[in-house]
């Protein structure tokens, strides 16, 4: 059986042959145990201390180049807010236009599974975009999301010459998207 003393030394020169830092985990040559059955212990030698000094700087440089990275790595993988993803967020004003126009136009409904099918198409590519399902409820239940979404819709029935307040309008708006077979006429059905 090994003695604690052969057994640490052996130790010492196996780390000191491999990389020299024998200093650095504490391991010592001195005759003593690490420790002793009255509770006392060995303090660190005086090659610990100026391994410590003299390893100040570069783990400092390394600890900074480390950080630096990491902030780089974070800027980098930084995903533009939701609204902002041209992709995502026109899909979502399409279907809110096809909504306000089931709602208001009795003579057209919606097709929700295929609506409901849709949304879902949506989702699963914001989460392939990066987001997570919070960012993504976040966005879907922002006001000011909404808000901006409806403010697009009025802007998009005005432009084809219609009044977005209009009942009547968003009709011809719906009936018109139909017969064109647009996203926003898929998810809708005349009745």
């Amino acid at each position: 059986m090994v003695n604690a003393k052969t057994y640490l030394a052996e130790k010492q020169r196996k780390l000191s042959e491999i990389s020299g830092l024998a200093a650095c985990y504490c391991i010592t040559t001195a005759p003593v145990p690490i420790s002793h059955a009255e509770g006392g212990s060995v303090s660190a030698s005086p090659q610990l201390h100026e391994r410590k000094n003299n390893m100040r700087k570069p783990i400092g440089v390394l600890t900074g180049a480390a950080l630096a990275s990491m902030m780089m790595v974070t800027a980098a993988s930084a995903k533009p807010d939701l609204s902002t993803v041209k992709e995502i967020d026109d899909k979502m004003l399409q279907v809110g236009l096809a909504l306000e126009i089931s709602e208001q136009c009795n003579s057209i409904s919606a097709r929700k599974v295929k609506g409901v099918s849709f949304l879902w198409s949506v989702k699963s590519r914001a989460n392939a975009l990066g987001y997570s399902d919070d960012e993504i409820n976040a966005y879907r239940k922002s006001k000011a999301n909404k808000a901006r979404i409806r403010a697009r819709g009025e802007d998009y029935v005005k432009s084809k010459g219609l009044d977005p307040k209009s009942a009547a309008d968003l009709c011809t708006l719906g009936k018109a998207e139909i017969a064109k077979g647009s996203v926003i006429g898929s998810l809708l059905r005349a009745k």
